[in-house]
């Protein structure tokens, strides 16, 4: 209800409202049986009642993120013993080369989506493609998770594919209503209060990985109590510092230093003693035109941390946001403060025409055409990208499909290109993702389609690096799909110790002497693979340089007379260095620098004469505290043989292995895998993967085996 009335009503309505239906609320429980003020459980939703929770987090099962409802549950610290808690640590670190925040105006994207953990809240994955997602990090600087519970922990989905991108992660702590302000009221009730829950807010930034808290106190709080608030921001501040450099503290624009839930919509007298204790503030989105500027003033030299809110739904919000959000960032770009966008999945969440992928690809376009560019990426080497949304209809493994299941696993997502969206000129080739297409590896691609005649080429940004590159060879792979009349090439920029500019196109075939301005030419060697991929890779040294931009160059063969359709897909790129090039992981790696361990191990009836197999694997790296890996390939082989020796003796016949899922810490939960009656034991194999997405052989991958015979059968 709270979500679909924030909809239509201003949020100091909404306050009235919700206040008044939360005290009748109360006092019709003791008139009406629970059952009928309870909320139906839905399978879908992890939201629970604090009387009956849905699940014992205690208990093995599949992996969730949730967050944390009641000050007592942080208190007690009570979610790292829950069974989700190791499932729910980012392993991907922050890729900025620098922990700080560039000088400049920036932009916070606050997540807001149908309340949630939705389809993110699977950390393993689900099965839903359509669950929504956003690919277009080059154009923030901070997520937001938010949802309206008191302690928000992002999914670390999200802080992965984040922090991949360069992009900081923040959770949020909020309270509201009355209830909200009984929470702070217990919470500030003493200096030592204040201190011990902004440790433990800090305690799980740092246990989970991600960067920092949104604080939001949407309720008056008594006015002596005050000190105590800012003590918690201040010490929640300097905790965070010392464990996380480069943390964030932001302080929402809602209640004032007088106790009063009185949203300013820009710095005053009133917020800014909150302001100068923390990182940032997020002002409420209902500003006025003068405002921004204002604000500006009144910040002086940390301008640059006022974001200005902007709600992409539009309630109250200055330009109206939905499709003419840009009116908004062209102000504040004018007016040289930072801007936060809010709640953008209303583009999912109103089913915006003709569908979400495009519709997503256009309103994130009127993002980069106020505002620019802001992320560069590649910054270090390896580089490699597989075009991955984080959903699709298929999993591949270098051109042979594993799987023709549906998925969404955001974790998954690899580096992001820049794609620039063009719905108007139809005469020109449309650059897309379209996860229905074949992959070369995951479930992503690019797909090049559209009209080129003769002579003619086509080039589109992919990707906006900063690599300064040394004497040592450079190795430029990537793979594609097309027939003998489309050719893809790769479009190396440079720029030169004299910051002179140099071009040169990396391809399988010479068309420079048809193109005048193409300088250079570096030729490829091709190997064609399994589903008619074709891997190219050159290898050139460019000491000194900086590597730029990384385009995509369409071309016909030469003396091409087809007019058909062009159509090519680009499955990965990479770019490694000449040691890169030559490390192998299942050298550097052998099965045997590794220990596994099933754990919860529980065999449980299943359909007519099949039983189901639940159990906890976990691994680790001999003589390491923390793996350096961040992905694992996770399958399964049924092994029917009574002979339960080394593999390479196994007797015949085996089943097939299969890909269970891909996991992102060393952990991974088998939630309901099937056996037959006649299988005897099942083999769990664990590959892992680098960040080139080099693999190692999986016939000497990390494996064990689990014996179904002695295993009794718990009938629930």
């Amino acid at each position: 209800m709270r979500e679909l009335l924030r909809a239509y009503f201003s949020r100091r309505t909404l306050v009235s409202l919700y206040n008044l239906f939360f005290t009748l609320s109360r006092k019709l429980l003791t008139s009406f049986p629970l059952s009928l003020l309870m909320p139906k459980s839905n399978d879908d939703d992890v939201a629970q009642s604090e009387a009956v929770p849905l699940l014992d987090l205690v208990k093995p099962s599949l992996p969730i993120s949730f967050p944390i409802k009641a000050l007592q549950d942080l208190k007690s610290r009570s979610y790292f013993d829950s069974f989700h808690f190791q499932f729910n640590r980012s392993t991907v670190p922050f890729r900025r080369n620098s922990d700080c925040l560039p000088n400049r105006p920036r932009v916070l994207v606050c997540h807001d989506m149908k309340g949630g953990y939705v389809d993110d809240k699977w950390v393993q994955g689900c099965e839903n493609e359509a669950g929504f997602a956003i690919w277009h990090w080059y154009l923030m600087d901070i997520f937001v998770y938010f949802s309206h519970s008191l302690v928000t922990i992002p999914p670390p989905c999200w802080t992965n594919t984040a922090h991949r991108h360069g992009v900081k992660v923040l959770g949020t702590f909020i309270t509201e209503w009355d209830e909200g302000k009984a929470t702070c009221k217990e919470m500030l009730a003493t200096k030592e209060s204040a201190q011990m829950y902004a440790e433990r807010l800090a305690e799980l930034a740092t246990a989970l990985g991600f960067d920092g808290w949104l604080i939001n106190i949407e309720n008056d709080i008594d006015e002596e109590q005050i000190p105590n608030m800012k003590e918690f921001v201040s010490h929640l501040k300097k905790v965070l510092h010392l464990s996380t450099p480069g943390a964030l503290v932001i302080w929402y624009d809602s209640v004032t230093v007088r106790g009063n839930l009185q949203w300013q919509d820009q710095l005053t007298e009133l917020n800014k003693p909150f302001f100068d204790l923390c990182d940032g503030i997020f002002m409420n989105y209902t500003w006025k035109e003068s405002y921004p500027n204002l604000s500006a003033e009144v910040a002086g030299d940390r301008k640059f941390d006022v974001y200005m809110g902007i709600d992409v739904f539009g309630r109250g919000s200055f330009g109206g946001g939905q499709w003419t959000v840009n009116a908004a960032l062209d102000l504040l770009k004018r007016n040289n403060v930072s801007a936060a966008i809010f709640a953008p999945g209303w583009v999912y969440e109103t089913a915006q025409p003709p569908n979400f992928h495009t519709a997503q690809n256009k309103w994130w376009s009127l993002v980069e055409k106020s505002w620019g560019i802001v992320q560069t990426y590649p910054q270090v080497l390896p580089f490699y990208s597989d075009f991955n949304q984080g959903f699709g209809y298929h999993v591949s493994l270098e051109g042979r499909q594993l799987s023709d299941s549906p998925w969404y696993n955001i974790s998954c997502q690899s580096l992001q290109p820049l794609l620039e969206f063009n719905e108007d000129n139809k005469d020109i080739i449309q650059v897309t993702v379209d996860a229905r297409e074949a992959s070369f590896n995951g479930g992503g691609n690019i797909v090049f389609r559209g009209k080129l005649k003769g002579d003619a080429y086509f080039t589109t940004r992919l990707f906006k690096p900063h690599l300064q590159l040394s004497s040592s060879p450079i190795t430029i792979s990537y793979s594609v799909k097309s027939d003998e009349t489309s050719n893809l090439g790769i479009l190396l920029s440079f720029s030169s110790p004299s910051l002179e500019t140099k071009s040169i196109l990396v391809a399988p075939e010479d068309p420079i002497r048809r193109f005048d301005d193409m300088s250079l030419q570096c030729l490829t060697t091709s190997v064609q693979t399994v589903s008619e991929w074709t891997v190219h890779e050159a290898s050139l040294v460019m000491d000194g340089h900086t590597l730029t931009e990384i385009s995509a160059f369409c071309y016909r063969p030469e003396n091409s007379t087809k007019s058909a359709e062009f159509v090519a897909l680009l499955g990965h790129i990479s770019v490694k260095d000449h040691v890169q090039n030559q490390q192998n992981p299942e050298i550097l790696l052998p099965a045997s620098s590794w220990v596994i361990e099933a754990h919860n191990v529980e065999l449980v009836p299943g359909n007519s004469s099949s039983k189901i197999l639940r159990v906890k694997l976990e691994w680790r790296q001999k003589d390491l505290e923390d793996s350096a890996f961040t992905r694992y390939n996770v399958y399964a082989e049924n092994v029917k043989s009574t002979d339960l020796r080394p593999r390479k003796v196994l007797e015949k016949p085996k089943s097939e292995t299969v890909l269970l899922g891909i996991a992102h810490v060393p952990a991974y939960y088998v939630a309901e895998l099937v056996v037959e009656s006649d299988v005897k034991a099942v083999r769990f194999m664990v590959q892992a993967c680098g960040e080139d997405a080099s693999l190692g052989k999986l016939d000497e991958a990390l494996n064990l085996l689990v014996d179904l015979e002695g295993l009794s059968v718990n009938h629930d």
